[in-house]
């Protein structure tokens, strides 16, 4: 299964008789599946079945879907206001008997009066109503997998990149396992020089408690397992990659354990050159979280 992106775009758009729509999707980053539509007023029956789908086919971003819907090519139709009319034909008739010579009403003028004729829509069906929500969905449906396939691709580069990450974590840690700050003279040396330093600032010490020392002191200057963990987590990584899936959270996770590891090497670090690695090492680490924030 491949690795899919957060961020994406699609359209589509289409039409059911007199009805023209088009959906555009927007998808980001987001800690889970937050979908977020805008709908033309009346249009909510979609509203469920855009949500389950997209539900089905996603598992994290904020996923922004607009639909735009027209009607087009109806004939208008002309009304008479039969009560409008009424009224006004009464006034008239009112009007004739209280003014002389007064010339009697022409169609024309009527028909003129604001409101006696009307000019609208030809009256929406609810089969074509309907037919055209079923063909909205269907049209979600087409950019919903449009926006699959372009996050897919966007996973697919990101795969690339997040290996790339981890080989330089491999290759660090590699480096750090053969500095000289490693070996175990290099190690023996650093040591007889605390427990010499120690001596010297107290000749009160007992041989147990400068066995305890010694072994803490040695502790300190090991990464052993610092490097055996950084080596299982790349492990793990490159294997939760070649599943794919939605990995996000999981690789997440792993590197804020590569951060644990990279600082407590620093910590550690008993020469330059080892500090120096952990400062690469935690620079690649942070690479590696912020192309993760992308990953679904």
């Amino acid at each position: 299964m491949a690795l899919s992106s957060m961020t994406g775009f699609a359209r589509s758009a289409g039409t059911s008789g007199a009805y023209a729509w088009a959906w555009e999707l927007k998808s980001v980053n987001g800690k889970g599946l937050d979908i977020r539509l805008r709908l033309p007023i009346g249009w909510d029956a979609v509203d469920a079945p855009v949500r389950a789908r997209a539900a089905a086919r996603l598992v994290r971003g904020n996923v922004n879907a607009t639909l735009t819907v027209t009607r087009e090519g109806l004939q208008p139709v002309v009304r008479v206001n039969d009560s409008v009319l009424e009224a006004v034909l009464a006034t008239l008739d009112e009007l004739s008997k209280r003014v002389n010579d007064a010339e009697p009403p022409r169609l024309d003028g009527i028909l003129a009066i604001k409101g006696v004729v009307e000019v609208v829509e030809a009256d929406e069906r609810e089969e074509d109503r309907q037919a055209a929500e079923q063909a909205a969905i269907k049209g979600f449906e087409q950019a919903l997998a449009g926006l699959h396939e372009m996050r897919r691709h966007e996973g697919d580069a990101l795969a690339v990149v997040l290996g790339d990450r981890l080989k330089e974590i491999a290759a660090l840690a590699a480096r750090a396992e053969s500095t000289p700050g490693r070996k175990p003279e290099a190690i023996r040396q650093k040591l007889a020089e605390q427990v010499k330093a120690l001596l010297e600032a107290s000749s009160r010490f007992d041989a147990d408690r400068l066995h305890q020392e010694a072994i803490l002191i040695a502790t300190k200057n090991d990464v052993r397992e610092e490097l055996d963990r950084l080596n299982a987590h790349v492990a793990q990584a490159r294997r939760l990659i070649g599943e794919g899936g939605a990995i996000g959270r999981k690789l997440d996770f792993l590197a804020q354990e590569f951060n644990r590891e990279s600082n407590t090497l620093c910590a550690k670090a008993n020469d330059v050159e080892l500090t120096n690695i952990g400062l690469e090492l935690k620079s690649v680490v942070e690479q590696f979280r912020e192309q993760i924030q992308n990953l679904e």
